[in-house]
């Protein structure tokens, strides 16, 4: 499965969240069942973020946001508030 957070970040709040962005992947990457995880910015519009990471479960995930709530808090004010947890029906290998 896949997971997708996305943030609306002021212009002049791109250095400080790109840091803790950077924290959120690195305690994420750091948990059981985490295969990848990217960061990732609008070509359209450069306040718009990406957080993608993909999981062996949804188990995985949810567990590991406990693991990370504590470096995703800052940043909770700029998160788009929707569903974020997909499960892969299609895709290249």
């Amino acid at each position: 499965m896949f997971a997708l957070i996305r943030y609306a970040v002021p212009e002049a709040r791109t250095a400080e969240f790109t840091g803790q962005a950077r924290a959120i992947l690195g305690t994420l990457a750091a948990q059981p069942g985490h295969l990848r995880g990217r960061l990732g910015r609008s070509v359209d519009e450069p306040g718009l973020w990406a957080l993608v990471t993909e999981w062996e479960g949804a188990g995985f995930y949810r567990r590991a946001l406990s693991a990370a709530r504590m470096d995703m808090y800052p940043l909770m004010t700029l998160m788009i508030n929707e569903p974020g947890a997909f499960e892969v029906v299609a895709g290249e290998s």
